[in-house]
């Protein structure tokens, strides 16, 4: 679907769990917000912060730290709801199917798998729908196929 991309890999749980922290208390770095940051941050919520109630939470927590960097969430950048959803229906398929326990093993596990890919929120989206204003700024149905239930 895309082209080949070749995730950073984390070395240590403490690191995850560092951007887990850090989304949450709004005290990390924008640079750091990458790719690899979001799938750990939200692995790490899913299966670690059990306290959160990540379904209702996560376009929240996501906003509120973009803002705090100087962000903006408008119908053109900043959180994404399509895709945030998509991954968090990747996250769980994909920590139903794995025997790693590690967090790190996970993540990069995570990383390493289609449901960390780029593009897995395509899978479910037509590239028009995924990218327009309605399916960014909350829940739009997918047109291709419905997210994988874990």
């Amino acid at each position: 679907m895309t082209a080949d991309f070749t995730p950073r890999l984390f070395e240590r749980d403490d690191d995850i769990r560092a951007i887990g922290t850090g989304l949450l208390a709004r005290a990390l770095p924008r640079e750091a917000w990458t790719h690899e940051a979001h799938l750990g941050a939200c692995l790490w919520l899913v299966s670690e912060r059990l306290d959160i109630d990540v379904d209702a939470e996560i376009a929240g927590i996501i906003s509120r730290y973009n803002e705090s960097v100087g962000g903006v969430n408008d119908d053109t950048q900043g959180y994404h709801d399509g895709i945030t959803r998509a991954y968090v229906a990747g996250v769980r398929l994909f920590l139903a199917e794995t025997a790693a326990t590690g967090l790190t093993e996970r993540v990069n596990g995570l990383l390493l798998s289609p449901m960390g890919a780029r593009d897995w929120p395509l899978r479910f989206y037509s590239r028009d729908l995924l990218f327009s204003a309605p399916a960014r700024q909350g829940f739009v149905m997918p047109d291709l196929a419905p997210f994988p239930s874990a």
